[in-house]
């Protein structure tokens, strides 16, 4: 039994209360770490009282930084809050399918990035992405998500790639800062929860 009462809190907040604690975790709740209080506050502020996000778009958001992570339980648990917050099937395949394409690109892209070598750069990708061009949640948040994952996954050229999409499909700087934040929020509690 977890004793620590804002964690408890946090993991009711975030629907999952039969949490077995990690040892990193276990390393917070042992001594009580003022830490626990301020992942509480920056996730609640990330899922909850965005400004530019509304609250699907959040947990969309979320979702596609647990499965990046490969991380089950907030999977689950983002999954069942964006349904209750209006996803349907198709955009949670979405972001599946986003943060797949993602994982590729970002390591196909990093890697002509760091040869810097003509030959690398004038080959053609030869990748798939046909989901880019008509996706079921819209092309600017398509490219909101890309460019958070790929921040998340350290792609240099992706991330500028996708910032000036977003910014051509019509969201703020302001938007973006934020989805990135949430996402380097979101990274941050799974480093606790796992």
């Amino acid at each position: 039994m977890i004793q620590n009462e804002t964690f408890v809190n946090l993991l009711n907040e975030l629907q999952i209360p039969n949490y077995v604690p990690s040892a990193n975790a276990n390393a917070l709740i042992s001594t009580d770490a003022r830490f626990i209080k301020d992942l509480k506050i920056n996730v609640g502020n990330v899922l909850n009282n965005a400004q530019y996000l509304d609250k699907k778009e959040a947990l969309l958001l979320a979702l596609s930084v647990a499965i990046n992570e490969k991380f089950d339980l907030l999977k689950e648990s983002f999954t069942k809050m964006a349904k209750e917050a209006g996803a349907t099937d198709a955009e949670i395949a979405e972001v599946v399918a986003c943060t797949s394409l993602m994982n590729t690109n970002n390591i196909f892209y990093r890697f002509r990035h760091f040869m810097k070598k003509d030959f690398y750069a004038n080959q053609p990708a030869g990748i798939k992405m046909s989901i880019m061009m008509n996706p079921v949640l819209g092309k600017a948040f398509f490219e909101l998500m890309s460019l958070m994952v790929s921040s998340i996954n350290g792609c240099e050229m992706c991330v500028t790639s996708h910032e000036a999409s977003v910014l051509q499909h019509g969201y703020s700087e302001s938007k973006i800062f934020e989805a990135v934040k949430l996402g380097a929020i979101i990274k941050g509690l799974i480093t606790v929860l796992s």
